[in-house]
């Protein structure tokens, strides 16, 4: 793909991923803590994506310690620059699937696990990948 494809597709991804994260957030403040979760997850994985496609790579799957991990391996100035998101990136990921099946976790509903507190630190998490990714892409 060219610069200007790479480009392109890096912003439509990085702009999908801010109304990820504005959606996790009108679902925390609804009381939707589950969803709040998944969503915030949803932005890390792909404001992730968008530096993939920004450095001319094809992502592939959900994880988004993953991503990061993958990402950073063929470029050490990339791993130098996000290596400490790492926590962030694996606990989000704890988000991706007990969120939404009732049974992801055992004897509860996502709605009866996962809690206000834990919406607003997947919000932050998202927030610093996102604010990351955003000043990697310029």
């Amino acid at each position: 793909m060219s610069d200007e494809k790479n480009a392109g597709e890096a912003r439509r991804w990085l702009l999908t991923a801010r109304g990820d994260l504005e959606s996790a957030r009108v679902l925390n403040a609804g009381g939707r803590w589950a969803h709040a979760c998944f969503h915030a997850h949803q932005a890390a994985e792909k404001a992730l994506k968008a530096l993939w496609y920004r450095l001319d790579l094809d992502p592939w799957g959900h994880s988004v310690r993953r991503l990061l991990d993958e990402l950073a391996v063929g470029s050490p100035e990339t791993q130098h620059a996000l290596r400490d998101l790492a926590d962030a990136a694996s606990e989000l990921d704890q988000f991706y699937i007990p969120t939404r099946y009732p049974n992801g976790l055992p004897d509860l509903t996502p709605e009866q696990a996962f809690t206000n507190a834990m919406a607003d630190r997947a919000d932050a998490l998202a927030s610093s990948i996102l604010e990351r990714v955003a000043g990697r892409m310029g």
